[in-house]
C-alpha cells in the first residue's frame, strides 16, 4: 500500500479556522488528520503541500519512518508549522493503519487502560467580563454535564496586572466557586505574567480551591514555569506551545511542574506525544493534552486518553461550537453527566470521517483567529474590520463559535 495523494480542507469555524488533511492510498483506504494552528491555517496548508512530495509513493503503515522522512529531508527545522504539517499527515497514516487492521489506533498502542476520561469545558464563556455574566454562562456548562471547566479571567493584562484588574479576576472566580462548590476550576493564564505577578496572582486566587494554574509565564523558556511551579500554591500545568519533545525534557529536569500539556498537532502527531507521555511517567507526572482545534484533533486526544496510563484530563471545546460543527464528522464523544467523563472512539483507525459537504459549506475566513490581548477577546467572536483598518472583536454579524 502506497500514498497516492494528499488533500487539504480549510474550514471557517467562527473564531478560528480548522485545517483537515486526507491521505489517499492505492488500496482505496484513506486517512484523516488535522493541522490546525491558530492564525496560520493557510501557511500550514501550504506546508502540507510542500512536504507532500516526500510522502507520495511511501508506505503509510511505516508511520515512524515516514514522519522521520518528512522532518529530516528538508535539512532545516521548520519549527511549529513544520511539525503541525507533519502531524496532519502522521495522524492520517495512523488512521489508515488502524483501518487496514480493523482496530482503533489505541489498540495498536497497547490497548485501553480506561473506558472513559474526565473532560473539562473550554470556549464556553462568550460573555461580558463580569462575575454575573460568567456565572450565568457556567450554568449552561454544568447543565451539559461537565464537572470541570477552564477560564482566563484576566482580561488583557500582560506582564503585570493592576490591583483592580486582579480583584475583578478574583471576583469572577469567587462567584463561580460560590455557585458551584464542587466544580473543578482550571485557570489559563495564557503566558501573560512575569514570574513575580504569576505568583502574586496565584496567591490571590489560591483560596478559591483551583485545580491548576496553566501557562503562568513566558513561553520563551521552560525555566520560568519551573520557578513558578516551585513556589505556586496552585499546581502548575504547561507545554501547549512546545513543539519538541526536548522542551518537555527540560521542563521535567527543572522540576516544580507535574502536569505536562502536549499538543499533538504542535509536536508532530501521535508518536512524539507518546514520547512526552513516557517522559512524564518517568518523571512521576501526568499529561493533559491541549486541544483547541477541530473535532478530528479531539479524536486524536481521545485515542491517547484510551491507552496512556498517566493521562489526567482532556480539554473539550466541541460542545460550544456552532451546532453545524457536529455534522462535520461522523462521530463525536458523548459526555456522561454523572461523572463528567467523555466517551472514547471505538471504530477502526481514528474512529471518524469528514463530511465533505459540511466542510465545503463553511470556507476559510481570514478574520477567524483569536487574539487574547485584544479587548473583548473572551467572546471569541473572531476579528471584524472597522474604519481605519483596526480590528474589533464581537462586531455585529460575527457568529459566536469556538
Amino acid at each position: 500500500m502506497r500514498i497516492t495523494k494528499i488533500e487539504t480542507f480549510t474550514v471557517g469555524a467562527g473564531w478560528k479556522n480548522w485545517l483537515f488533511v486526507k491521505v489517499h492510498t492505492d488500496s482505496g483506504l484513506y486517512g484523516i488528520g488535522e493541522g490546525t494552528l491558530n492564525g496560520f491555517i493557510k501557511t500550514t496548508e501550504a506546508a502540507v503541500h510542500e512536504l507532500a512530495h516526500l510522502a507520495l509513493g511511501q508506505a503509510p503503515t511505516q508511520i515512524t519512518r515516514l514522519a522521520k522522512r518528512l522532518f529530516e529531508s528538508v535539512s532545516l527545522d521548520g519549527g511549529h508549522i513544520h511539525r503541525t504539517a507533519i502531524a496532519a499527515i502522521e495522524v492520517a497514516c495512523w488512521d489508515i493503519l488502524g483501518k487496514s487492521l480493523g482496530v482503533p489506533i489505541y489498540q495498536l498502542l497497547g490497548g485501553r487502560v480506561r473506558d472513559t476520561v474526565l473532560g473539562y469545558a473550554n470556549g464556553w464563556y462568550r460573555t461580558e467580563r463580569t462575575p454575573e455574566h460568567f456565572v450565568q454562562a457556567a450554568k449552561a456548562v454544568v447543565a451539559k454535564g461537565f464537572h470541570a471547566l477552564k477560564v482566563d479571567p484576566f482580561g488583557t493584562a500582560q506582564g503585570f496586572i493592576e490591583d483592580r484588574e486582579l480583584q475583578l479576576s478574583y471576583d469572577i472566580i469567587a462567584a463561580l466557586r460560590a455557585k458551584f462548590p464542587e466544580l473543578r476550576i482550571l485557570i489559563d493564564v495564557h503566558a501573560r505574567f512575569t514570574e513575580a505577578d504569576a505568583l502574586r496572582a496565584a496567591r490571590k486566587l489560591a483560596p478559591l480551591d483551583l485545580y491548576w494554574w496553566e501557562e503562568p509565564t513566558t513561553r520563551e523558556r521552560e525555566q520560568p514555569a519551573n520557578a513558578v511551579g516551585a513556589q505556586s500554591p496552585i499546581r502548575v500545568a504547561t507545554g501547549e506551545m512546545y513543539d519538541t519533545v526536548g522542551q518537555f525534557y527540560t521542563l521535567a529536569a527543572g522540576g516544580g511542574v507535574n502536569i505536562f500539556q502536549p499538543e499533538p498537532m504542535s509536536l508532530g502527531g501521535i508518536g512524539p506525544t507518546l514520547a512526552v507521555a513516557g517522559l512524564a511517567q518517568a518523571h512521576g507526572s501526568y499529561i493533559a493534552p491541549h486541544q483547541s482545534g477541530g473535532p478530528v484533533a479531539t479524536a486524536v486526544c481521545l485515542q491517547l486518553a484510551a491507552c496512556v496510563p498517566n493521562f489526567l484530563i482532556q480539554e473539550h471545546f466541541d460542545p460550544f461550537n456552532d451546532p453545524w460543527t457536529h455534522d462535520l464528522v461522523t462521530w463525536t464523544p458523548t459526555l456522561d453527566p454523572a461523572n463528567g467523563h467523555l466517551s472514547l472512539p471505538t471504530a477502526p483507525g481514528l474512529g471518524l470521517d469528514l463530511n465533505l459537504e459540511v466542510v465545503r459549506a463553511h470556507p476559510y475566513d481570514p478574520k477567524a483567529y483569536l487574539n487574547v490581548h485584544q479587548e473583548g477577546w473572551e467572546k471569541r467572536l473572531g476579528q471584524q474590520p472597522v474604519k481605519g483598518g483596526a480590528a474589533k472583536p464581537g462586531a455585529k454579524g460575527r457568529k459566536s463559535t469556538g
